[in-house]
């Protein structure tokens, strides 16, 4: 049986601002009173040091801009970006953009027609015959459904295939009228940009070099209401309950042992972890509900503190984080959250132990 193989990750990231530079400069002066103490307190706890924005508030203010112009920026702003990833993710995976069967592009942040994976596969010189999937409005965990698609498609047809996750959250600041609610505030504290690729193969190639084992999910769509990403007349407007990591907390366990049990294996046997950053809070839930110790959450921490939440890509930016080091891990459990409420997880296993 074909395996699929994760051979080859790209990343690419517009500009930094420092957290404290974005509060002083720009989102300190939309608030008085008690809700800027409060405001304040949720940007100083946020666990994010620096982010990444192709539209700086500190430079260009976007908050009074209609839906229809965001989208016209989006389009000037992703397709670089995206470039990038891809050619990033291409190289390090070893193949060219003519071998590729499969272009999926997952983003939630901005639509056009023609999209990323038409402008993206023509100018990457991808064959006229690559099949193209884009996939929208999944949010955070839109990386592991994404890969879970590629990695069928390479397994059934035997071919390669990439997959883009591409972000501008920076795009949908929101008015001043709204920017007081507590869900905007952090909302605003959390987000950033950037976008990942990633290159699945037949075949063990490239640098990267793990097999994809298992996928799998489960949605609570009771608190369906607890996450929500609006289409409204400025912008996209997130809706975040402060009860995500309670759901988080009833399902995260359950789903992590199920996988693993598939395999024959416990939590004690997985030496890398690529969680979702999706807040100070949720890894601290992840941490205690699957008895991790902090050395377990130090990349998905340092991903959070370093870029904030980039939405769909931050996955990859953990995992991006896990393979640079000196000993790299055998065998990765990554795992992302979002609206549904929905957990994935995947199992990646290094080439002794996945063939």
């Amino acid at each position: 049986m074909v395996t699929a193989w994760l051979s080859g990750l790209g990343i690419a990231l517009p500009p930094s601002a420092v957290q404290e530079d974005l509060w002083e400069g720009y989102f300190a002066q939309h608030y008085t009173g008690a809700r800027r103490a409060l405001a304040k307190r949720i940007f100083t706890n946020s666990g994010v040091r620096t982010r990444q924005a192709v539209i700086s508030p500190l430079l260009e203010d976007v908050s009074g801009w209609s839906t229809e112009r965001r989208m016209r920026r989006y389009q000037v702003e992703a397709i670089p970006l995206g470039k990038a990833a891809v050619g990033r993710a291409l190289a390090d995976a070893g193949i060219a953009a003519d071998e590729l069967g499969l272009f999926a592009v997952c983003s939630c942040t901005g639509y056009a027609t023609p999209g990323l994976d038409i402008l993206l596969a023509r100018d990457m010189g991808m064959s006229p015959s690559v099949q193209r999937l884009f996939v929208g409005h999944m949010g955070c965990y839109a990386a592991l459904p994404g890969l879970g698609t590629v990695s069928d498609f390479v397994v059934a047809r035997g071919k390669p295939a990439l997959l883009l996750c591409a972000e501008l959250t920076s795009l949908h600041l929101q008015p001043p009228g709204t920017r007081t609610d507590i869900q905007q505030i952090v909302s605003h504290a959390l987000f950033s940009d950037a976008a990942a690729a990633c290159v699945v193969t037949p075949s063990a190639s490239g640098d990267l070099g793990y097999a994809i084992s298992e996928v799998a999910a489960v949605t609570d769509t009771t608190t369906a209401d607890h996450m929500t990403w609006e289409v409204t007349d400025a912008g996209f407007r997130m809706g975040l309950s402060p009860q995500v990591p309670v759901v988080l907390a009833a399902h995260v366990r359950n789903l992590v042992d199920d996988v693993l049990a598939r395999r024959g294996l416990q939590v004690t046997d997985v030496d890398g972890w690529a969680i979702h950053p999706g807040g100070p809070k949720i890894l601290d839930v992840v941490q205690e509900q699957l008895g991790l110790d902090d050395a377990a959450l130090a990349a998905s921490r340092g991903v959070l503190a370093s870029y904030g939440n980039c939405s769909s890509p931050t996955v990859l930016l953990v995992l991006d984080a896990l393979r640079r080091r000196k000993d790299p891990p055998r065998r990765i459990v990554m795992l992302a959250f979002g609206p549904g409420l929905t957990l994935y997880v995947t199992l990646l296993e290094g080439p002794t132990l996945g063939a």
